[in-house]
């Protein structure tokens, strides 16, 4: 058993009750755990649950020691060191106070509430490695910590990006003239003169297809079959709610589809009255619903072969298409039957895939295949040589024209009803391939890209985009230090500047590499970017010049960040050194100043304290280390002397205000990133399980109540506050997703609203 010494002075500076235990290191950001639904990965092998909590693991006097946890608490009293410190606080004669005022909470020793007291340090492990942690002094026997949710909570505010890059007929016009698309798990309703976002929040996993009701009122989608943080599979849905309300109406499939569902469609003959799904599994299973009832009708093997595209004809509900890999086939419905004829391509070369098709106003099917080409089926008896390279979308026009998008030419063609070339043109590179249109008011038509962007213009005019993101995993991460601004990089390459106000990318810049973190100077005017190859960078915020860069090894770059003041730079590297640069001319010169050399792993986090003297640091194998750059990068081997320092942020995910907030049995790879809110109230938490939490700070009691988000659909990378606090903006890591929450409630700020902040919206809370 261990034992607990109360200690009237500062204790050793460490003081382990066991040798420590091997490093463990984190594991890559390649085999991060993430969501099914954004590429294929192994489900997250339950963890191991040797002790029912970490509340119960915090030893007390007299109590047997528990080992074994992946996330094991204790607290630990250093034995006395006479004679006592002049500064130190004598020792009282009455009990110690608990650190909970919670009501609900017990008293210091009580399972329900363990929370520790001045004088004691708090000893954490995280894969079998110890982690101390010593009570700043401020949090004396008669101060106190809560532990009750706090009052704030968090509202989506808007979501940047379309998913694009590997999914179908997934824009449309709703009556109200708003557009409907999705990204990550949320579905988005976009009034485009209003610049105003709505948002369709049931959904658990990444949604894969959208298909909107004849009313242009009720619209249904589907979702992909992701797992839960216990590596439990959950099941795929489709949901029809009405957009008017963004109420539920009908729950389909639940615990019927395998793997997720791929495609969907309402019948047009009958007012809606069905609706047609074909799912992901290796069958790919298609079947017919009662849209009123939520029944299922009919359910048949469709092919082993994908499908991409299903249709009811328009004329006649009994008659539906489906089209994929190497097919299309004609299926005829009858009471509990689905029959279907496969398409016979005759003299005409049969494509490997047909990505789309249309009913055009004669009844006639016509397709676009892989080989650029459009097929007219029924009487096939013609084909229409379109594009170089694959043909992603055809739309029907309300004058009976047709629209074609191609994928390796990027044009869009508008056909006359007999096939004839009428008129055309060209996307920007920078945007992509053709992956969707649909047609707005006019001659206005709304063009999806596979770069994730929607375009609005017509075939004279042009087209410029609306909705603009990333294309690939998003990690880094820094918002603007006095304006409603902020920076993202990522493994697209691309460093993108958004107006949080407006709602827009102010620019984008092509790196010459991944970025993987990014951090504004105070001024606000420079920018640094750290690489995936160890390179460095300073640009100019309003010329996007490059001012300064360097290199220090071949190793990628975890963190870069300023000093209050901006006279340093710091540069977290994996190669376990942090360079310290100092920063002169306004920014323009940059000139090696020091290196710290004392962590055993890559380092992950770091911060600055409030006077710009110190850097705390965390590294891949749970190390918490404190530096005095001030007098030449030394490491400061007694960490009980920084337990009272004040630091200009946290972004560190270890450290006594906030080790509360790692879960119950973690692994030490469940927090991605951290941030806490510029007035010291809040900590918000980017998880690996899709979720964003919202703490209060500090947070320093095992098991902390916290708000939890969904919305994204892969693990969250990062998050950050606003300048303000008055906005929170977290990344998706595969699904490439960049939301921006609003914080609602606490207490009111003593100034008027910022400039740079969007008036309030009218989404329905997240939760």
């Amino acid at each position: 058993k261990p034992s607990l010494t109360v200690s009237p002075c500062p204790p050793l500076p460490v003081s382990p009750v066991s040798p420590p235990a091997p490093c463990v290191p984190l594991l890559p950001p390649s085999l991060r755990r993430h969501s099914s639904s954004s590429g294929s990965a192994s489900p997250r092998q339950r963890l191991s649950r040797k002790a029912a909590s970490s509340a119960n693991l915090l030893l007390q006097a007299g109590s047997p020691e528990r080992w074994g946890s992946p996330l094991h608490l204790q607290t630990h009293r250093a034995p006395p060191r006479p004679p006592p410190h002049p500064l130190c606080t004598p020792t009282l004669p009455a009990p110690p106070q608990p650190l909970c005022t919670s009501p609900s909470r017990g008293p210091w020793g009580d399972p329900q509430c363990p929370c520790p007291t001045e004088g004691v340090s708090v000893k954490m492990f995280l894969r079998g490695r110890p982690i101390t942690m010593y009570v700043p002094s401020g949090l004396g026997p008669y101060g106190g910590l809560r532990t009750e949710l706090p009052p704030e909570r968090l509202q989506l505010d808007w979501v940047y990006g379309y998913r694009g890059r590997d999914s179908r007929s997934n824009l449309h016009v709703l009556a109200s003239g708003e557009l409907v698309y999705f990204m990550a798990c949320v579905v988005v309703l976009l009034h485009v003169p209003l610049r105003r976002q709505r948002h369709y929040l049931r959904h658990s996993d990444c949604v894969r297809c959208l298909a909107v009701h004849p009313d242009r009122l009720r619209v249904a989608t589907g979702q992909a079959a992701g797992v839960d943080k216990d590596g439990k599979l959950l099941q795929p849905v489709v949901y029809i709610w009405d957009s008017a309300t963004l109420l539920t109406l009908q729950q389909i499939g639940l615990g019927s589809f395998e793997r997720g569902v791929g495609s969907l469609a309402f019948s047009t003959a009958d007012h809606g009255a069905f609706l047609c799904v074909v799912d992901d599994s290796n069958e790919h299973m298609m079947s017919v619903w009662d849209c009123a009832r939520g029944t299922k009708l009919v359910e048949v093997k469709s092919t082993n072969e994908s499908v991409l595209a299903v249709e009811f004809n328009p004329q006649d509900s009994s008659s539906v298409i489906t089209s994929g890999k190497s097919h299309i086939y004609f299926w005829t419905w009858s009471g509990a039957t689905l029959t279907k004829k496969q398409g016979i391509f005759g003299k005409y070369k049969k494509p490997k895939f047909i990505q789309c098709f249309i009913f055009n106003a004669d009844g006639d099917v016509l397709t676009g295949d892989s080989e650029g080409n459009i097929l007219t089926w029924t009487r096939i008896g013609q084909q229409t040589r379109a594009h170089e390279g694959s043909i992603f979308t055809l739309c029907h026009r309300r004058d009976g024209t047709v629209l074609s998008g191609g994928g390796k030419d990027r044009r869009v063609v508008c056909w006359s009803p007999a096939l004839a070339l009428l008129q055309e043109a060209e996307l920007p590179e920078r945007f992509g391939a053709v992956r969707t249109i649909a047609e707005g008011p006019g001659d206005e038509l709304l063009v999806g890209t596979t770069r994730n962007a929607l375009l609005r213009g017509t075939l004279d005019t042009g087209f410029t985009p609306i909705v603009q993101g990333h294309t690939d995993k998003v990690w880094g991460l820094a918002t603007h230090p006095s304006c409603c601004l902020f920076l993202t990089c990522g493994h697209d390459r691309q460093l993108c500047l958004w107006d949080g106000q407006e709602h827009a990318l102010a620019w984008s810049l092509a790196l010459e590499d991944t970025g993987l973190c990014a951090d504004f100077h105070p001024g606000g005017q420079l920018v640094a970017v750290g690489l995936l190859t160890g390179r460095w960078l300073v640009l100019d915020m309003t010329t996007q010049q490059l001012l300064a860069g360097g290199s220090d090894g071949n190793e990628q770059l975890s963190v870069v960040r300023f000093s209050p003041d901006g006279s340093f730079l710091a540069i977290g590297s994996h190669d376990n050194f942090i360079y310290i640069y100092s920063v002169t001319e306004g920014g323009r010169k940059y000139t090696r100043f020091g290196r710290c050399t004392g962590h055993s792993s890559f380092i992950t986090h770091l911060d600055w304290s409030k006077d710009g003297h110190f850097i705390m640091s965390n590294s891949g194998d749970y190390e918490i280390l404190y530096w005095d750059i001030a007098g030449g990068c030394k490491l400061l081997r007694n960490r009980f002397e920084s337990r009272d320092r004040e630091w200009a942020s946290y972004t560190c995910v270890l450290g006594f205000h906030v080790f509360g907030v790692w879960p119950d049995g973690s692994d030490g790879t469940d927090i991605n990133s951290l941030c806490r809110s510029h007035h010291e109230r809040l900590v918000a938490v980017a998880d690996d399980f899709c979720k964003v939490h919202l703490f209060q700070y500090p947070c320093a009691c095992p098991k902390a109540p916290s708000h939890v988000y969904g919305g994204h659909g892969s693990h969250v990378t990062n998050v950050r506050f606003t300048h303000d606090d008055e906005h929170l903006i977290s990344l998706g890591g595969k699904d490439t997703s960049v939301f921006q929450w609003r914080v609602l409630g606490g207490p009111t700020p003593p100034c008027s609203r910022s400039p740079c902040t969007p008036e309030p919206g009218v989404d329905p809370d997240s939760r």
